[in-house]
């Protein structure tokens, strides 16, 4: 027995001594050849090999990249300077006509003096509460294009309900300094035109030496062109009936040709806006020419829209309202 444990304390002492001599680097360099080991049999599989990339040298890489002006160098150098000189050329044209051109007049209107139609002597404006306050006796002494101001139209009324803030203050004062008037409605597509017409003429009172009333029509809303039609026509109407006169249509020059370009309305006298263009493409009559919306004119702070009159200063004259007959007779004469 004593013997067996002799044995058991040899076997034990050998034991913690051999556990003793290994350090932590030993221990690390033993899970190393472990993991490699492990690596070797997952790299054993057999895999595909991936196509090896084809390197260019770099001597071939620049002559494909100096390859692209050999076609320049077999040109002489002033045959490429003409070149480039008429592509530059080219592109001001191409950039001029598409962009510049058809806005120079607006361009002009904004950072300069606004440009005039030629061969038009009787001018005029068309105001609202836009213009706020209008200083009446500078304005009837100032000029567009060097021809004094002879008419201003006046926004009355919109719709049924709305009557323009400074409409009876510009409506009078119009007429104080001498100017020849005329009041306009804006017309809403959607709301009822016979109540439209009557409010208008509950709110506007024309007098002789007026310019007929007009209607200002820009907008189709939900109608179609001859729902549209209908309604113009129903105010026009109207308005005809209580002045004797016929009404003018103030529109643009594409809606015009859009909805309103029919014989029947043919027959009123136009007012056109078309803006920024030097001649007008409209063929048939017309009255007036809303040239642009940027003019400037003493007595009115900031833009105001101008307007010109196809027509003598007495053609505008007799544009206007008439004198009403009177039908009265003296009993005397009758005998």
């Amino acid at each position: 027995m004593k013997g067996l444990v002799i044995f058991l304390n040899k076997r034990i002492i050998e034991t913690v001594s051999i556990m003793c001599a290994q350090t932590p680097q030993t221990i690390k360099n033993r899970k190393t050849i472990v993991q490699r080991g492990s690596r070797k049999k997952v790299d054993s599989t057999p895999t595909a090999r991936s196509p090896k990339r084809k390197t260019v040298s770099r001597k071939k890489q620049k002559k494909k990249g100096t390859s692209k002006w050999l076609f320049f160098k077999r040109w002489p150098s002033w045959a490429i300077w003409v070149g480039a000189l008429s592509l530059g050329i080219a592109y001001i044209l191409f950039f001029y006509y598409f962009f510049v051109g058809p806005y120079s007049f607006r361009w002009k209107a904004i950072y300069g003096d606004p440009v005039y139609p030629e061969g038009f002597d009787v001018h005029g404006i068309d105001v609202s509460h836009y213009q706020e306050n209008i200083d009446w006796e500078r304005l009837r002494n100032a000029s567009l294009n060097s021809s004094p101001v002879s008419f201003v139209f006046i926004k009355a009324t919109e719709g049924t309900t709305l009557l323009d803030d400074n409409f009876n203050l510009n409506f009078y004062e119009a007429k104080q300094n001498d100017f020849i008037r005329g009041a306009y409605h804006f017309f809403l597509p959607d709301v009822d035109a016979q109540k439209q017409a009557r409010f208008f003429l509950k709110q506007v009172h024309l007098e002789p030496g007026d310019l007929p009333p007009v209607l200002d029509v820009e907008k189709a809303g939900r109608l179609t062109e001859t729902q549209l039609q209908k309604a113009v026509k129903t105010w026009l109407d109207i308005v005809e009936k209580e002045y004797g006169v016929k009404p003018i249509i103030y529109t643009g020059y594409k809606f015009k040709l859009h909805y309103l370009n029919t014989p029947a309305f043919d027959e009123y006298p136009y007012w056109i806006a078309h803006y920024y263009v030097e001649k007008l493409e409209y063929k048939r009559k017309w009255n007036f020419w809303q040239h642009t919306d940027c003019g400037k004119v003493t007595g009115i702070k900031g833009n105001v829209d101008c307007n010109i009159f196809n027509g003598s200063f007495e053609d505008l004259m007799n544009l206007t309202i008439p004198e009403q007959e009177d039908n009265y007779t003296d009993p005397e004469d009758s005998l």
